[in-house]
């Protein structure tokens, strides 16, 4: 059985994605900061299919954070296969405008946090392993307003290209995911959806995308089938990039 980390993995697209691997067979680390009973509820979800879930807290965005993670994985279930970095933060506006309060929290939660977390599952993976980080469209639109997130997430990417080669003898995969306007809570607090209906119009297939469609995304990069797939960036945007 393999072990799966998602940080992240309480609400909206981690949530979706915790959900799918352990529906394919995946014992899952489910990775909150502060909302305890929503990732119960993703472990109920899980064990109420006939898998295997923890809820763990760590704050990723703390270097302490990721040790604590693969420390209670293996504490739990032996090791870990699968590490989904999922957590992140997303703020808009224009460059001229964006604070270097603003550049440093993003690129501290988006860009450090991951580093930190991408370097301990480098050392703690086992052999024939998974990566997938949660990137963003972003990095391949560059549409007003997105430079400083867009810029912290491309980072990563290269992060992550890098990690492929340096893995790679080790049978490790590591891809990026790219979703783009996705349902989730973040999505509604920000009115983009409805208020600009050119958001809809701009994705070939006609509609915002939702967790589950980044999920199955993410669910097929670790598996066996995507086990020739690796330094790869993933558009998972219905088309509009």
């Amino acid at each position: 059985m393999p072990v799966a980390i998602v940080t992240g993995g309480s609400r909206g697209i981690g949530r979706a994605i915790a959900e799918r691997l352990g529906a394919r067979g995946a014992a899952v680390v489910v990775n909150y900061r502060s909302n305890r009973q929503a990732a119960e509820q993703v472990v109920a979800a899980i064990e109420g299919s006939g898998g295997q879930a923890w809820a763990v807290r760590a704050d990723v965005a703390d270097p302490a954070g990721p040790r604590k993670l693969f420390d209670a994985a293996e504490e739990r279930f032996g090791g870990v296969d699968v590490f989904v970095n999922n957590a992140g933060i997303a703020r808009f506006g224009s460059i001229a405008e964006a604070t270097d309060e603003d550049f440093e929290l993003m690129f501290a939660v988006n860009t450090k946090a991951t580093f930190v977390a991408l370097r301990e599952a480098a050392k703690r993976l086992r052999d024939n392993g998974r990566i997938v980080v949660v990137s963003s469209g972003a990095t391949l639109t560059h549409r007003p307003g997105s430079g400083v997130y867009g810029a912290s997430k491309a980072a990563v990417e290269q992060l992550v290209r890098v990690l492929a080669r340096e893995l790679g003898p080790r049978g490790i995969t590591a891809n990026s995911v790219l979703p783009g306007a996705v349902r989730t809570d973040a999505l509604a607090a920000s009115g983009a959806i409805g208020a600009n209906q050119q958001i809809v119009q701009s994705i070939p297939l006609g509609r915002v995308g939702e967790p589950d469609d980044i999920a199955d995304v993410v669910g097929f990069l670790t598996s066996e089938e995507a086990r020739w797939i690796t330094g790869a960036s993933v558009p998972a945007g219905g088309g509009a990039f």
